[in-house]
């Protein structure tokens, strides 16, 4: 009697980590320029770098080309107010669901359900390389513990979300990351778990993991000490006032975490209004002018394109360069917000 994969349809290998890395390799320059990012990122975390971290970029990357596009325009624009804002290009490939829908490049880079996994982490590990060869540091949010085997040696800089802030198994994959890493609050608003994530990441901790050569490991880490937390809202409204990040210092010291704090002008702190999403970034700077530099930074989804589009639908007729996830701002008003941060810090 068959007891066991009852609910299993399909059950494909995926190449190692080490062959995927190996095809698709990380040259000598790109390594050094990874880890210049990450130090510069841990600085600005630190208070040994004044400058204003900026992660910026499409709710999720769909379409390669025109995430490239936009990834050139971006590059030439941090290279404009390099002096006072450091810029970070959002390369999300994987899409928490509350439901169903999308899941991101990596799972479905086709866009077609066909579920390709092997193709999305090359398709997702040769974009990283463009975007870095461009200047660009990279920000993504890891959602399976699997998937930084094969791309985190290409991420400057990462994020826990909302969904997966309170799991243990985003706490311990954490703590051994090599790169900087901000916990959002949760979906609900709430602000003890993404301190308690902070805290269980910067410890060692022991867990299953994979090696790269693709087999099951028992993985032990030493616990990353660069996380802090992310206000980005939730189902109370937005938290990213005045009032709101005093109260999160206080927790944070209390809790004797990292007190330097992100603050994501998407999500619920706009409602997922892309049009009242530039009026909140210029609130979170306009706190960092008047002396806030617990705020070191702030995130924005961004796109070509203003607005989102729906989908599915079929993929000649998609808009090329508007996000179908999120809303985002158009890059015009993109070049707006950052050249304002520039002239205002």
């Amino acid at each position: 009697m068959q007891v066991s994969d009852l609910n299993i349809t399909k059950n494909l290998p995926l190449p190692s980590p080490a062959d995927m890395m190996s095809e698709i390799s990380r040259s000598d320059e790109q390594a050094t320029f990874m880890a210049q990012s990450r130090e510069i990122i841990r600085n600005i975390l630190n208070g040994n770098d004044s400058r204003f971290l900026l992660i910026v970029g499409p709710c999720s990357i769909h379409d390669s080309k025109a995430g490239i596009e936009y990834a050139e325009k971006l590059a030439k624009l941090a290279d404009q107010v390099k002096d006072k804002v450091y810029i970070v290009m959002r390369v999300y490939f994987e899409k928490p669901r509350t439901t169903v829908g999308w899941k991101g490049l990596i799972m479905d880079p086709h866009l077609d359900g066909s579920d390709n996994i092997t193709t999305g982490l090359k398709v997702a590990r040769t974009f990283l390389r463009q975007v870095i060869d461009l200047g660009l540091p990279t920000a993504t949010e890891l959602l399976d513990p699997i998937t930084p085997q094969y791309i985190a040696d290409l991420i400057s800089w990462s994020a826990i979300g909302a969904r997966t802030t309170e799991s243990q198994t985003h706490r311990q994959m954490a703590s051994g990351l090599s790169m900087p890493l901000g916990f959002k609050n949760t979906t609900t608003g709430d602000l003890i778990a993404a301190v308690n994530a902070i805290n269980a990441a910067t410890q060692p901790q022991t867990f299953l993991g994979v090696s790269e050569q693709g087999v099951a490991s028992a993985v032990t880490t030493s616990g990353n000490p660069d996380c802090h937390i992310i206000l980005r809202g939730g189902d109370c409204g937005p938290n990213y006032s005045a009032k709101h990040v005093a109260e999160t210092v206080d927790l944070l010291t209390k809790k004797e975490a990292c007190s330097s704090i992100m603050i994501d002008a998407s999500h619920a702190n706009c409602e997922k209004n892309d049009e009242l999403m530039p009026n909140v970034y210029r609130d979170i700077i306009a706190q960092r002018a008047a002396g806030n530099t617990k705020i070191i930074g702030a995130m924005l989804e961004s796109h070509l394109v203003a607005g989102n589009q729906k989908f599915p639908q079929p993929l000649p007729e998609l808009t090329y360069g508007q996000s179908i996830t999120d809303k985002c701002i158009n890059w015009e008003t993109t070049v707006e917000l950052v050249k304002e941060t520039q002239a205002s810090l």
